[in-house]
């Protein structure tokens, strides 16, 4: 059952995750975005990186309009797969000449043709190498990856939280985790965190599901479990997006209550670059736009102003 938004509005906390456009002409769909969920005022945003630094140019610019147009905390994404120990710290330090100071390090996937995973011969090897890659390069937030259910690569559920400690202990703040849709995944996974002598914050990430079958190759990819309940759910929808929305809303947000009821307050949210949808879901945990004052630095003037709303 879904409280009353306003006994937890004001402990509650979130954060987005966009992606690049892949075109010119999806940018105003993006920035569309962008600047309704500013009225959320989030924790930080980031931006994420294509496989392989395949939209690093995108990524960059993105990442550069950010800290020229918006007083958002914004964060990058790196990776380190397929390239040089020097190819990656110049994208560290373009995000740092960007005005980018937070970044989230991630090792990366391995290309479909390549298999399982291998560090470039010049690379760093794993993401708490980047870690401690980017904390000799200045003075960088960086974010890292959890993974309730584990991460596919790893052997034991033991040994993937000992990389987590690793990349922790390497110089990262905290971690954000991958999707998943059962509370107890995540509560589970943060008592054994714990007990392993993890006390970095690990804020659990949502994932909306606009689309099922395309969320069933994600959590193959990544390790994450689908419950039946949840293909129950969206079973009938293929061709009804209107309906999977709005459902999707009330998932995430059912998801994210029940997590809020055992203390959890910090959510990072994978918007898709959904304006409505992202907004619905802050607006039912009980989250509102008020006034807000934005910094318009091409002219070097505060503005205070309302949210615009669509």
């Amino acid at each position: 059952m879904i409280r009353n938004p306003a006994l937890i509005s004001d402990r509650i906390k979130v954060s987005f995750e966009f992606f690049p456009p892949k075109a010119r002409e999806h940018e105003g769909a993006l920035w569309h975005t962008i600047e309704r969920l500013t009225a959320m005022q989030p924790d930080f945003v980031s931006v994420t990186y294509g496989a392989g630094g395949s939209t690093q140019d995108r990524t960059l610019a993105t990442l550069r309009r950010l800290a020229q147009r918006t007083d958002l905390p914004a964060a990058g994404h790196l990776t380190c797969v397929g390239k040089s120990k020097a190819e990656v710290d110049a994208v560290a330090r373009d995000y740092a000449a960007a005005g980018i100071k937070r970044i989230v390090a991630l090792r990366g996937d391995a290309p479909a043709d390549q298999g399982r995973y291998a560090p470039h011969p010049q690379g760093y090897r794993d993401a708490a190498d980047l870690v401690a890659g980017l904390t000799r390069i200045g003075d960088f937030d960086i974010s890292v990856a959890a993974y309730p259910e584990s991460h596919p690569d790893s052997p034991s559920p033991e040994a993937d939280l000992d990389n987590l400690k690793r990349k922790l202990d390497a110089g990262a703040r905290r971690a954000i985790t991958q999707f998943f849709f059962e509370p107890e995944t995540y509560l589970r996974f943060m008592d054994r965190a714990r007990a392993a002598g993890i006390t970095a914050p690990i804020i659990p990430g949502i994932l909306p599901v606009t689309n099922f079958k395309t969320v069933q190759e994600f959590a193959k990819r990544c390790g994450a479990a689908i419950p039946a309940w949840l293909a129950r759910t969206f079973e009938g929808l293929d061709e009804d997006p209107a309906t999977r929305e709005l459902i999707a809303a009330t998932v995430a947000v059912d998801l994210c209550l029940k997590l809020q009821t055992q203390g959890v307050t910090d959510f990072h949210i994978y918007t898709l670059n959904r304006a409505e949808l992202t907004l619905a879901i802050c607006h039912m945990l009980g989250l509102r736009s008020g006034v807000l004052r934005r910094r318009h630095r091409s002219h070097g003037e505060d503005v205070a102003g309302h949210a615009t709303t669509a």
